[in-house]
Formats: C-alpha cells, structure tokens, sequence
C-alpha cells in the first residue's frame, strides 16, 4: 500500500512538472526587421529595408533550449535573436498560434536610440541632461500583435554591443485592442507596464500619456508624472487612472467614467522610462442603437381609395449608419416589406448622436392591405435591429371575412329569435283575452 502511495506521488509530481514545463515555453516568433536605408537627400524621405528574423524568447538567461535549434535557411544568422523576457510578456499562448493556423501574429522589430524627451511631464526623468554608459549598447523595439487580434504587446530591448543577448526592458501591453460601449457607460481602456528591475532605469521614476487621434484630430487625454506623483495641467474631464494601482502593479489603464460620442477614436498609452519609449495604441468606437416613434401613433382609420401617410423618426443613434425600411404584416400573419418610403438626410444633435426619417404613404388601390394589419418600421444598425410597429385598420372592405360572416349570422339569430319571441307573446294572449270576455257573458 506504501508503495502504491508512493509511485501515485511520484507521477502526480510528474504530471504538475510536465504541465508547467508545456505552459512555461515561449515561443519563437517571426519578426520583420525594419530599418531605414540612408536618405538620398534633397528632403526626400529615407526608404526602408524589410528583413526576416527571428526571437527566441526565453524567462531565464541560463536556458539554452532556443540557441539549440537550426534557423531556418532564408532568414539572415544575423537577424536571429535570442530575448530574455523574465516577465514573460512574450510568452502568451495567443503569440503562438497551433499549427496549420492561417491567422499569424504580427511582429516587426525597430532600431531604437535612447533620448530624453521635451515634454514637461516627462523631462524631469532626466534632469541630470547626463547619458549613462548603461545606454551605449544595442537597442531594439518591437511591436506583437497575437494571431486573435485582441492583445498588443510594445517592448524595448538591450543587448550588449556586438551581441544577440537581449533583455527586455520595458515592456507596455493592451488586452483591449478593440473596445464598444453604449453612451453614458463607464470604459476602461487596458494598459499596462513592466519595467526589468535590475536595470538602473527602473529606480527613476516614470511618466505615463493618454493621447486621442480620430480622422487627424488629436488632443491629450491625460498626462501624469510619476517620479513627481502629479497630474499634467490639461486633463480631459471623466478621465482618471488607478494610481494605486499604477504604482503597484503598472496598471495605466485609462478610465473614461461616462462614454460620449466625442470619446470614439483611437488612443494611445505612452509609457516613459528617463530616455526610453515604449507605446501601444487601441480602438474605442461609441455605439448606441436608435430610439423608433411612429407618427401618427395610433393611425386613424383607413378608408379604401384614400392615402394614409406614416412617419418613423429614428433618434439618438451612433455612428452614422443606417438602414430603415418598412414591414407590413396581415391579417394571416405573414409578412411582406414595403420599401424604405422616403428617407431624410441624418441630423446631428448637441451630444452628437444622429436622428433619420422616413416617410411611407399607404394606398389601398396599390397596396393589398386587406382588412388591415401591422404596420412596422425596421431600423438596421450596428448597435443591433429596432422596430417599431403600430396596428392598421381599413374600413368598409368590400368581402367580409370568416368572423364578419359569423357575427353577422350570430346577430341574425338573435333578432330572429326575439323577433318570434314577441310574436309568440302577443300571439298567446289573444286567445286568453277572447276566452275571458266570453265567460263573463255567459
């Protein structure tokens, strides 16, 4: 029995190494390596040379599993390289699709030259205007989007000069590459930072920008200081950080507390190291379905060989676009459309949601409306379909049907029978009376 216990430990044991060894692997990943060849003058800007390469990712130095294996032949040795992420930001599954995947994550990978940045919420990073011999190595960024497109990870890597050894340095991730909400929900745009540290950047401080662009527009959104723990003067209203969390965990996620239609568009977090960038940028989009009224509500009767005119007015929507159309349903319950009437162009209103009309005029010579029905206005759009519908009646139809016909027959029966009801009494007291008069002779 001790043995059983023994040898159900050891490959339990077995078991919890394999599966943390199988979740532990990193992936290789393919990469373009981009660089700019040198200008040819005149204010003509510089091309670029496109190469494949290759990142064996690895969380511990000391493992030599990925210098083991062969590149393959069409990629350069020199644009093979092998990157310590102790964090692990480059060992997500999604960076590694199965095999046989068409879908593949996108990688291209930078050189990048340290510098201290003007902005005033990120310059007191470098007061001392002194370069560390620790930035005189070779200096990469890159930039993975995962084969799901749902995750972008942005990081900044040092080697050694002469060397392939890199080290990730800061690292800057997004779960939320794509977001939707309705108008007047809270939002929260995911991003967060590592920084490595043994590096003699990571003890001082940090800054951290939110930025808006949609259509060429752009503006800040937020702007904080965290060596000086102090928020930049211009600031967009709603909008607020973790910063507990910001300076525990590096959440930079950005919180918008109330979404408006102003608030669709493109952001960017920007995280700031003294002389180091690193950034990634996501897509918030404000939908919100229409509100449907139909005027007149309810529709007055309709007589054969008139025109009734129906208005639907399509309020409060966002984006812009929008299909509506026209249902009629009868009396047998099937449906058939009724075309798109007459459609106004959109409106725009203060909170810059939109309102659409149409218009539909029904004619019963054109029209097979029957005895009536339900008339419904349909709008189609990306917040999802509405409808909107009202009951139709139409009078003085020519065939009667199976319930006009049974009604009709039901109200002849009842005059009927009271008809002979009142012919049967003053008919039974006839005789009665005669019969009395009689008597009273006699």
């Amino acid at each position: 029995m001790t043995d059983f216990s023994t040898i159900y430990k050891l490959s339990l044991v077995a078991v919890i190494y394999l599966v943390q060894a199988c979740s532990s692997s990193c992936p290789v990943l393919e990469c373009w390596f981009v660089q700019e060849k040198a200008g040819r003058g005149g204010g003509l800007t510089a091309a670029t040379s496109q190469e494949k390469s290759l990142l064996y990712i690895r969380t511990d130095t000391h493992r030599q599993t990925a210098e083991s294996q062969t590149a393959p032949s069409d990629i350069n040795p020199d644009r093979v390289y092998f990157v310590t992420d102790p964090a692990g930001t480059l060992c997500q599954p999604s960076l590694n699709p199965p095999k046989g995947s068409i879908e593949k994550p996108q990688c291209e990978i930078n050189p990048f030259l340290p510098q201290p940045s003007t902005l005033k919420w990120v310059a007191p990073l470098t007061e001392s205007a002194l370069s560390p011999l620790y930035l005189q190595a070779d200096w990469f960024s890159t930039s993975h989007q995962d084969f799901k497109k749902e995750m972008i990870i942005s990081t900044i890597t040092r080697a050694p000069p002469a060397t392939k050894e890199h080290n990730v340095i800061l690292s800057v991730t997004s779960k939320t590459l794509s977001v939707k909400s309705r108008l007047g929900e809270p939002v929260l745009l995911d991003c967060g930072f590592w920084v490595d540290p043994s590096s003699p950047l990571s003890g001082s401080g940090f800054a951290v920008e939110w930025r808006y662009q949609f259509r060429g527009d752009g503006r800040l959104v937020l702007a904080y200081d965290g060596k000086a723990d102090r928020l930049a003067d211009k600031q967009e209203e709603g909008a607020t950080l973790d910063f507990e969390g910001l300076h525990t965990k590096g959440n930079a996620s950005l919180i918008l507390q109330e979404a408006k239609v102003h608030h669709s568009g493109m952001y960017i977090c920007t995280v700031y190291l003294p002389y180091l960038v690193a950034q990634v940028a996501m897509e918030l989009e404000i939908v919100e379905p229409p509100s449907l009224s139909i005027h007149p509500s309810p529709l007055p009767l309709m007589v054969p060989g008139k025109t009734l005119t129906v208005q639907c007015e399509a309020s409060g929507f966002a984006p812009l676009p929008l299909e509506l159309s026209w249902e009629f349903k009868g009396a047998d319950g099937k449906s058939r459309p009724l075309g798109s009437g007459s459609v106004t162009g959109h409106r725009q209103a203060w909170d810059g949601t939109y309102s659409q009309s149409t218009r539909l005029e029904l004619d019963t010579t054109t029209l097979d409306l029957g005895r009536g029905g339900e008339v419904s206005c349909v709008a189609v759009h990306p917040g999802g379909t509405q409808r909107a519908s009202v009951t139709l009646n139409v009078i003085g139809f020519s065939t009667p049907s199976i319930e006009d016909s049974m009604a009709m027959v039901g109200v002849a029966l009842v005059l009927y029978g009271l008809i002979k009801f009142v012919s049967w009494t003053f008919t039974g007291s006839g005789p009665d009376e005669a019969d009395k008069q009689d008597k009273k002779d006699k």
